[in-house]
């Protein structure tokens, strides 16, 4: 919220006849690397693919507002895991993440070609604020279940996580023009995010006749989907003992290499 308040600030008061503004749109095209309870080390785990397409007001050659949208795909499982008690847990997922973005850049470099004064490069870092929209599924015996509907935590219905969750976008990148109008990024950004259940995974096995009677006809499968163990060796989810680690959150980063096309505002000269 005050990132919000900020960013309107700076649009009220920095004056719209600025020669140096103009927008931008940005295509870009990379890599998500999830990180959580089945990844607590990004070890072993595949990336996923990831677009976004924004747009940027440049405010002046520094400061830049941008609005955006991005697609990310990330999975992980247990089984690829170094780690022995992961190993043996045997949980795994994959999730569509949507994302909307809002936020700001900052350029180290005064930047743009079609100034000659202007640099042609510039390292540069954003914050921004998201909101996204996730669902993590699994597959068994062929069918592919959403897991947050099965309740594997021993949530009532009603009581489960939202599948849409705010986050916090921090970041950098490096721009390097092409002409006045065509322009290279490279991008990093990494969300933080203020919940647990990216990967449907975060507190304590739950007693398995609590998710039955929560379940319904889909019990069977929901108890299944909570504890995978007894697939590759001995079940391991007693009833309140670990199934993840509900100190610290999940979250993602993205990579990606894109284009911008600047569309420049011709200002009328004064008389």
């Amino acid at each position: 919220m005050r990132l919000l308040l900020l960013i309107l600030l700076i649009i009220l008061i920095v004056p719209s006849n600025i020669s140096a503004q103009f927008w931008e749109i940005q295509g870009m095209a990379g890599t998500t690397i999830y990180h959580g309870d089945l990844a607590p080390d990004f070890s072993m785990q595949p990336p996923g693919i990831a677009t976004a397409i924004l747009v940027r007001r440049n405010l002046d050659s520094r400061l830049a507002l941008r609005i955006g949208g991005s697609f990310g795909m990330i999975s992980a499982t247990d089984s690829r895991s170094l780690n022995i008690y992961r190993k043996a847990r045997n949980l795994n997922f994959k999730s569509s993440i949507f994302e909307g973005s809002v936020g700001l850049e900052f350029n180290f470099f005064r930047f743009h070609y079609y100034q000659k004064k202007e640099n042609q490069f510039t390292p540069y870092i954003l914050a921004c604020i998201g909101l996204f929209y996730h669902n993590p599924i699994a597959n068994y015996n062929g069918i592919n279940y959403s897991l947050q509907a099965m309740g594997t935590e021993g949530q009532a219905p009603g009581q489960e996580y939202s599948l849409v969750q705010p986050a916090f976008i921090i970041g950098g990148g490096f721009k390097i023009d092409i002409d006045s109008k065509w322009a290279i990024v490279i991008e990093g950004a990494t969300r933080i995010l203020f919940f647990d259940y990216l990967d449907d995974v975060s507190g304590e096995y739950a007693n398995s006749k609590q998710i039955l009677a929560h379940r319904g006809s889909l019990g069977p499968v929901a108890v299944a989907l909570s504890d995978r163990s007894g697939e590759v060796g001995q079940n391991l989810g007693t009833e309140g003992s670990q199934r993840g680690n509900s100190k610290t959150n999940d979250g993602y980063t993205m990579f990606s290499i894109g284009i911008i096309y600047t569309i420049h505002q011709q200002k009328c000269p004064n008389y």
